[in-house]
């Protein structure tokens, strides 16, 4: 692999402006049997701005697998791995088990439902991981869908901005160590003293969060939000700027502008987006991803994912950074030898 380097002022954490100069020498001769790198030549690519780079642990595998998972993405010093809460193991318990064995990695939820956790239920399962992995959680919180909500649950999805509203003026406070007194039409938590979990802080909450309530939503009361199915030029003039001038107008910090997208170092290109569109077919079906699709002008889920050799994966996650986006956290898509080009491509723009 080649060398990366970044300034020091970029380094994870970081808000220094700065650009950041990343070189890329021979990506394409990795080394691994069946590659087919197409770079020859240094590449140097500007980073605008400083960016984390993490990916999606899978979570309908053994705990064993997991953890191992954990290890290898540690090792290869990615600084997140995120599990989704969709129909394998829960993600918060999922993320305490296998967390509690491996560190060195940032870990988070990509992204838990409000419903059917009461929110003091919630913080104290949050704040449990938090306790388990030594503060490394990051909490990804979402609304869900009507279709699960209501279809799969029998729980009301009226009104679903005021609920998360509501969640968030009981949950902030349990999180940050304190008693909370919130009545709600939806939503009533009374606690009549903090949470007694010790040596524990509030994770950042990211809100997934992608029409202008949502981003409003999270701009004034999260830390952030956390994006699925929204392209690079819809991060730029939607996402970041709503959210971005909410926080402003509430006197809070930047607010983290978390963007997942599936990503592939491969060859094959059309294969590859034949498998994006089969694997993510129900999201376009999905209301809130529709629209962030259509705002993109995108046909199919394969239009906004980041596919080709490591000269053109590379230039489209510089693109989303200099578009706004703080965190990349990488679905990655495609067979052995494409997983291992991507999860190798992704580690070394990691650790520049």
């Amino acid at each position: 692999m080649g060398r990366l380097t970044r300034h020091p002022s970029q380094l994870p954490g970081s808000h220094d402006p700065d650009m950041v100069c990343i070189q890329v020498a021979n990506l394409g001769r990795s080394g691994v049997a069946g590659t087919t790198g197409t770079l020859g030549e240094e590449t140097t690519v500007a980073m605008t701005k400083p960016l984390r780079i993490g990916t999606l642990i899978d979570t309908d595998k053994p705990l064993a697998h997991t953890v191992a998972q954990l290890t290898r993405y540690a090792e290869a010093g990615l600084d997140y791995a995120f599990a989704t809460q969709i129909f394998g193991h829960d993600a918060l318990t999922l993320l305490a088990a296998a967390g509690a064995q491996v560190p060195g990695i940032g870990l988070g939820t990509w992204v838990v439902p409000v419903y059917p956790r009461h929110p003091m239920m919630l913080a104290q399962q949050v704040l449990s991981v938090q306790s388990a992995t030594d503060n490394r959680l990051i909490l990804g919180l979402g609304l869900s869908h009507q279709v699960v909500v209501e279809g799969m649950w029998g729980i009301s999805f009226d009104k679903p901005a005021r609920y998360m509203k509501e969640y968030l003026a009981a949950l902030m406070p349990l999180l940050h160590g304190q008693t909370v007194s919130s009545t709600g039409e939806r939503v009533t938590a009374h606690s009549f003293q903090p949470l007694e979990i010790p040596d524990v802080e509030a994770p950042p909450v990211l809100l997934a969060a992608l029409g202008t309530t949502m981003l409003n939503l999270a701009g004034r009361l999260a830390d952030g939000t956390a994006t699925w199915m929204t392209g690079t030029h819809t991060v730029e003039s939607h996402i970041a700027p709503t959210i971005r001038a909410a926080a402003e107008k509430a006197g809070r910090p930047a607010p983290r502008i978390g963007v997942s997208l599936p990503v592939s170092v491969t060859a094959d290109v059309e294969a590859v987006r034949e498998r994006v569109n089969k694997d993510n077919a129900i999201y376009p079906s999905l209301p809130s991803y529709k629209a962030m699709l259509d705002k993109e002008g995108a046909q199919s889920p394969a239009d906004i994912a980041f596919l080709g050799d490591e000269d053109s994966v590379i230039a489209s996650i510089e693109t989303l950074a200099a578009a706004g986006a703080t965190d990349f956290v990488a679905s990655v898509v495609g067979n052995a030898v494409e997983r291992e080009r991507t999860i190798t491509l992704i580690s070394e723009l990691a650790r520049a």
